[in-house]
């Protein structure tokens, strides 16, 4: 118990002092008008350029109307709040830092990912006045069945958004084999998997998929090396086009396909990022991305938080509500052909209406 308390005091220390001393006045730390936003990433870190950065961009959408690179518009307004994230580092410092912020009264904590579910349960029961917002993750009441009235659930259909990555893969492919590579061996993990697969065969019946893991541990989603390892082997195999969901390992399978070189000025193999636009980290070896508008979600969280509307339990985010979806840019828009673009904007359409099920193979 001491050596827990030291470390929220440590963290406390630290978010006091982020700012120069001649700064902080400005920042508005002790400034109680404001709207207090605490942000704590996963170990990938915020600039993972997936799924952490994308809910970085939206907490930063929210303080200053612009995005992360500190110049360009999100398109959204501005909002007068007091932020400040953590960058954990290991899984054992999420705790001391989310209950460094709900020491600080803060009005609204995020934590990213299903991995700070069963901390979150704990501080979110110990803070029942305060506002929390876990991304990926559900936390209930001590009944197991109720969601609790203090903490937003914010999750996503992957396996819709990832039906239409794999439609587009198995239109693209020459092989007729296709890759997958995950992080952690998990549940929310076979639902990316699921879907790629179930509209990678839509596209041809007969197509394989070749599907590893990078691990077993939260240290799953931070080893790029492991990541391009597994895509080499994978393209060893036959696999043009690999489908990542692996966070920042992810980002070892887009070295993997730009070694494979290019023949007649196109890539020989493609990557598809996920979580955030990918498309522009290695231009030309990446087909498409399939997002999930974490952005929005943070967004949106904080927004209602700031006009008193804020409401627990369960936000969802599919199709319908462009939460999930695929990015066609000036990066990829040659590489996708017009034919795959079609047949997946109808498919979109078809799951909307309910004519496509896609399989959920996290609830399975």
């Amino acid at each position: 118990m001491k050596l827990k308390l030291s470390l929220v005091l440590l963290i406390l220390s630290s978010l006091t002092f982020i700012a120069p001393a001649c700064n902080r006045a400005a920042y508005g730390v002790d400034d109680k008008s404001k709207i207090h936003i605490g942000i704590v990433f996963d170990i990938g870190g915020k600039d993972d350029r997936s799924f952490n950065a994308a809910a970085w961009a939206g907490v930063k959408c929210a303080e200053t109307g612009l995005l992360p690179d500190g110049k360009t518009s999100c398109g959204k307004p501005a909002m007068d709040i007091v932020l400040r994230d953590v960058e954990p580092g290991n899984p054992v410092s999420i705790e001391p830092a989310m209950r460094a912020f709900a020491e600080r009264n803060y009005d609204l904590i995020i934590g990213v990912g299903f991995a700070q579910g069963p901390i979150m349960q704990s501080v979110a029961r110990d803070y029942p006045n305060l506002h929390f917002a876990i991304i990926d993750g559900v936390i209930f009441e001590d009944d197991g069945k109720t969601p609790r009235s203090n903490v937003a659930s914010l999750v996503f259909k992957e396996h819709e958004g990832s039906y239409l990555v794999g439609l587009i893969a198995g239109m693209t492919s020459k092989t007729g084999t296709l890759g997958f590579i995950g992080g952690m061996d998990i549940g929310l993990i076979h639902r990316f998997e699921g879907g790629f697969e179930q509209g990678a065969k839509e596209a041809n019946p007969k197509i394989q998929v070749i599907q590893n893991y990078v691990g077993v541990t939260d240290a799953a989603w931070n080893n790029p090396g492991k990541g391009k390892e597994i895509a080499l082997a994978q393209i060893s195999k036959g696999a043009d086009v690999i489908f990542t969901a692996a966070g920042n390992s992810g980002l070892g399978a887009f070295d993997a396909v730009e070694q494979s070189g290019k023949e007649n000025g196109r890539a020989t193999h493609f990557v598809i990022g996920v979580d955030s636009n990918q498309n522009m980290v290695k231009p030309g070896f990446v087909l498409t991305s399939m997002v999930k508008h974490v952005d929005n979600a943070v967004y949106d969280i904080i927004r209602d938080v700031v006009a008193h509307k804020f409401q627990g339990g369960f936000h969802v985010f599919g199709l319908d509500t462009e939460g999930v979806g695929y990015v066609m840019d000036s990066n990829n828009q040659n590489l996708v052909s017009p034919e795959a673009v079609r047949a997946a904007e109808e498919a979109k359409k078809k799951i909307i209406a309910g004519q496509i099920k896609v399989v959920d193979r996290m609830s399975q």
